[in-house]
């Protein structure tokens, strides 16, 4: 029996919607909204975009991280902010649904090595990273320790952030952020409609 091109196609495509849809009930339902804090930009720069290029950067290399807590609190708290927005946010809603799905799974390697629980609400571990990475870029490790609570961090304050400081390889994010890169930069994107904004760009801003 002959099977046409056409029909590989389709059988092709339905084999995709069935693997994405085995990821989509694999990696649960979509994890609540969360914002990035006002400090996450400087001015009027986009935190999403911001937040796509720093993360694509920091993952792509362990050494980049390596001895540098500061920046490793903060590149885990914008890839948390990430795994909330890309796979709901109006605007990326043209993003291939994988590039949200692979975020997710990045996230959840991040909280695996620091140690936070699966259901640790996002908007928690964003806003105590963060906390954490001011303390620190302000040489107050006391203050970073307790900018951790042990809710969200139950490793201990200390342990996470001798984790922060030596954080491993971390393939899954370094694949969902830049996938997510790579969906932000491609050619067609330019033709893209100037509207609409994401839950947690409050201040407005645009693509």
């Amino acid at each position: 029996m002959t099977i046409g091109t056409t029909s590989l196609g389709l059988l092709g495509g339905l084999l995709g919607g069935l693997a994405l849809l085995t990821a989509c009930a694999a990696a649960g339902p979509p994890p609540p909204p969360a914002d990035l804090p006002a400090d996450s930009v400087t001015g009027a720069e986009d935190p999403t975009r911001a937040a796509i290029f720093a993360t694509a950067y920091a993952f792509g290399a362990p050494s980049r991280l390596a001895g540098r807590p500061a920046d490793a609190a903060e590149a885990v708290a914008r890839l948390e902010y990430l795994a909330t927005e890309i796979p709901t946010g109006p605007r990326w809603v043209a993003f291939d649904p994988t590039v949200g799905l692979m975020l997710r799974q990045g996230a959840a390697e991040a909280r695996q090595v620091l140690g936070i629980p699966p259901d640790a609400a996002p908007q928690r571990v964003i806003d105590a990273l963060y906390a954490a990475h001011r303390a620190l870029a302000a040489d107050d490790r006391a203050g970073a320790a307790a900018a951790l609570p042990p809710a969200v961090f139950p490793a201990g304050a200390e342990a996470t952030l001798a984790r922060l400081a030596a954080l491993p390889a971390l393939p899954a994010a370094a694949a969902g952020t830049q996938a997510a890169q790579r969906a932000l930069t491609r050619p067609e994107r330019r033709s893209w409609p100037l509207s609409g904004r994401s839950r947690g760009d409050r201040r407005g801003a645009m693509f």
